[in-house]
């Protein structure tokens, strides 16, 4: 029986003093970029952007001196000029620390033009930050009826200005930023020149790790759980930043899928939001669940898996899988083709091939976490949000399920 633990105040309390006890502890050898942040951009955002400003927040997951961003318009139906950008301290809501907002160049300049499809780095931003703590990237767009690509569930509530009134990256209050919006509009990543962590892990997977039944500016999602964790490690060198690439809805493979997805495959996605990142030592690959809903056989979800197995493994990264959780039965509806006990079956086929035969570096057995003991078929009705994801508290005992020591070869 999977343990139900208590004391969660006691316990994050515990690991927050921890984390503020290793400040100052002898960091590795030199500074290196490390991606600490970043997000998967998945469609066209049906807002029109016309002569305003945006301001983002994004929480990092490691400790540096400079950050540098990455925007993306590659679900852009037109070139995104952006005509100027900053980077600052969060305060609170849309407001900066005062004297901390930082103008943010590319290749020297202070607007730069993205064409459909393609993504741009900043050049560096000196800005020392700290684990956890709220950044405040500004985007100034300068064009008329824009439409942003947007990563839809951040589950965090950005910021931005009225249209047409102009430039306000300067600005470090918070008055001109009247509309919230809780996606995540073109900043693809952070990241952070430091030398406090010994790389990145990153979660790849579907609303599991997106965080849906998670709270609203609430980081309860379990990899924000597993990057508190990390933070708090004494050993720098075993310290990760955690980077959530998860997308409500993701599946392994495409084809023959029925109905198809809606968003870029885990195995053509791979790249962009994987590969591409600075710093990656290890993969959580964490999904499945959505083929299996969309008529997939095991032996399709297995292949899939193998492929990004394969892909990885030429990058010398560790990959670990997760298994996949139960789902409960659910009559098909217009928009989805619901869940049967031959879907079960085909998830347990899979489950029992991630634990025995994949060649993962180490299994993670969120299947084993979030079920309940008197029906393993079923999610443990205190983890249980919607029969498909869990509960914050679900997702706190996943986070704290994963062995820290997976970063070590």
């Amino acid at each position: 029986m999977v343990c139900r633990s208590t004391g969660l105040a006691v316990l994050v309390a515990t690991v927050l003093g921890l984390a503020n006890a290793s400040v100052g502890l002898s960091q590795v050898e030199s500074p290196r970029w490390v991606t600490a942040w970043a997000t998967s951009q998945q469609g066209l955002g049906q807002s029109d952007v016309t002569n305003m400003t945006v301001r983002l927040i994004a929480r990092v997951t490691a400790s540096g001196e400079s950050i540098r961003i990455r925007l993306d318009n590659g679900y852009g139906t037109e070139p995104l000029r952006v005509g100027a950008a900053s980077v600052g301290h969060r305060m609170r809501g849309a407001g900066l620390i005062p004297g901390t907002n930082r103008p943010v160049r590319f290749n020297g300049q202070r607007s730069v033009t993205i064409a459909p499809g393609s993504s741009v780095q900043s050049d560096p931003v000196p800005l020392s930050v700290l684990a956890r703590q709220d950044l405040a990237v500004s985007l100034y767009v300068s064009g008329a009826e824009v439409r942003p690509s947007v990563h839809r569930g951040a589950l965090v509530t950005s910021y931005a200005s009225a249209n047409n009134a102009g430039d306000l990256t300067g600005d470090e209050g918070r008055s001109g930023f009247g509309e919230t919006i809780t996606a995540m509009w073109w900043l693809k990543s952070i990241d952070v020149l430091t030398s406090s962590v010994g790389g990145a892990v990153v979660a790849f997977g579907d609303s599991i790790t997106d965080g849906s039944c998670s709270t609203l500016d609430g980081y309860d999602r379990w990899e924000d759980w597993l990057a508190v964790r990390f933070d708090a490690v004494d050993d720098v060198a075993e310290r990760r930043a955690v980077v959530n690439e998860g997308i409500g809805g993701n599946t392994v493979t495409r084809e023959d899928l029925r109905p198809l997805p809606t968003s870029m495959a885990g195995v053509d996605r791979l790249e962009r939001d994987v590969l591409s990142h600075h710093g990656v030592t290890d993969v959580i690959l964490f999904m499945g669940t959505n083929d299996i809903r969309r008529e997939a056989s095991a032996r399709q979800v297995i292949a899939g898996m193998e492929a990004i197995i394969d892909r990885l493994r030429t990058r010398e990264l560790r990959i670990h899988g997760a298994t996949i959780i139960p789902r409960h039965n659910r009559a098909p509806s217009e928009n989805n083709s619901g869940w049967t006990p031959e879907k079960t079956r085909v998830r347990n086929e899979v489950n029992d091939w991630i634990r025995n035969n994949a060649p993962f570096d180490r299994v993670l057995d969120f299947d084993a976490v979030v079920r309940d003991p008197s029906d393993p078929d079923l999610i443990f009705p205190a983890y249980n949000c919607d029969d498909i994801h869990p509960t914050p508290r679900g997702y706190y005992e996943m986070g704290w399920s994963v062995p820290l020591g997976i970063v070590r070869r």
